[in-house]
């Protein structure tokens, strides 16, 4: 049995993550070092999201991609948990609109 946990691990964490690190390096001109750091990840990790070996499983829609937008601006300004925060924030969006459909078990 495949925990909805799981599903965020290996589906969509990766795939959040690649476009959080995009994002800081695109639009607030981080570094690959910096932007490792500020994520908790390794520069490797950052490397293989770049250069797309990493963290595409899944598609996301335009509007979660806005979310992961908002999430970065948070991200690009603070440190630690916040990280974590807007992290589970998405997870939560994503969960509302339907693209995690094993969690329905978890709400009733």
């Amino acid at each position: 049995m495949i925990t909805p946990c799981e599903i965020i691990v290996w589906q969509y964490l990766p795939v959040i993550k690649k476009e959080i690190a995009k994002s800081l390096i695109d639009n607030f001109q981080l570094t690959q070092r910096e932007v490792a750091k500020k994520l908790g990840l390794t520069e490797s990790t950052i490397s293989r999201y770049i250069s797309g070996k990493r963290g595409k499983m899944a598609t996301l829609d335009d509007s979660i991609l806005k979310e992961i937008r908002n999430s970065t601006e948070r991200i690009s300004k603070e440190n630690g948990n916040t990280v974590i925060q807007e992290l589970c924030r998405i997870c939560n969006i994503m969960k509302s609109k339907g693209f995690i459909k094993d969690f329905d078990f978890l709400c009733k």
